[in-house]
């Protein structure tokens, strides 16, 4: 199913797709796609910053607390795989170390923060404070060992030029970053360790979702099922909806 141009709707449409789209991505890594130790949960509140899915790495059951691995390399029946991208960008030093405090991360349920998903809305992007919000926390996540993966189907506008990826390298690496001019949509993949990786994708209006890398660990990741969940929550729209934004695809 091709991406549509959200642009075309009010927020509120948005709004109600995003909470479809946000609960399918859940569902659908708690099916089969995370290892047993880990689980999904959708729209949870992590340190003021408002993810809209945490993957989470739960109880451990062996002694030095790490599922062990079976023969084949795997965990819970499901591989951590290298991804399978090549990184579009890197840090060119040890990641920048903030003089502030990072953000503590915590979750009601004591159980570790490995990595977040935020679809970008159009309140991201509503104010320059939101903007500046959106990619401090980011960043911030990033310093504290989280990986993130970032889906934003808007096109860049004054506050993000060159797009939200573009606005959180600079912040996070002091590079520059330009969306090729057909693909102005951007999804991003980000691996933190010593250094950030970034795994980057231009999309257009009328592409399907690339397939991307979810990390849960440096180098290990799962794939984040984008497509198959954006075609499940289009599907539950109201038709008069899917009516107005397919008929600009």
């Amino acid at each position: 199913m091709p991406v549509h141009d959200w642009t075309r709707v009010e927020a509120g449409i948005f709004h109600a797709f995003h909470h479809r789209w946000i609960s399918a991505i859940s569902d659908a890594l708690n099916e089969g796609v995370l290892p047993e130790d880990y689980y999904a949960l959708p729209e949870q509140h992590a340190a003021g910053f408002g993810p809209d899915v945490l993957t989470l790495q739960g109880s451990r059951d062996d002694e030095n607390g790490s599922a062990a691995p079976d023969a084949s390399g795997q965990r819970g029946g499901l591989l951590v795989a290298a991804p399978r991208l090549a990184p579009t960008a890197e840090t060119d030093m040890e990641f920048y170390r903030r003089k502030q405090t990072s953000v503590a991360i915590r979750h009601v349920s004591g159980d570790r923060v490995v990595a977040m998903i935020e679809i970008v809305s159009p309140g991201n992007k509503s104010t320059r404070h939101a903007m500046r919000s959106f990619v401090e926390k980011a960043a911030e996540f990033l310093d504290a060992g989280v990986h993130l993966l970032i889906v934003d189907l808007f096109p860049p506008g004054p506050r993000d030029p060159h797009g939200i990826h573009a606005a959180v390298w600079d912040e996070i690496a002091g590079q520059e970053y330009a969306p090729p001019a057909d693909k102005p949509l951007t999804v991003a993949a980000y691996e933190t360790a010593l250094s950030v990786r970034a795994y980057v994708r231009p999309v257009a209006v009328g592409d399907a979702l690339p397939e991307m890398p979810l990390f849960l660990e440096p180098n290990g990741c799962v794939q984040a099922p984008l497509e198959p969940t954006y075609q499940t929550a289009f599907a539950a729209m109201p038709r008069r909806w899917r009516r107005v934004l397919e008929s600009a695809t």
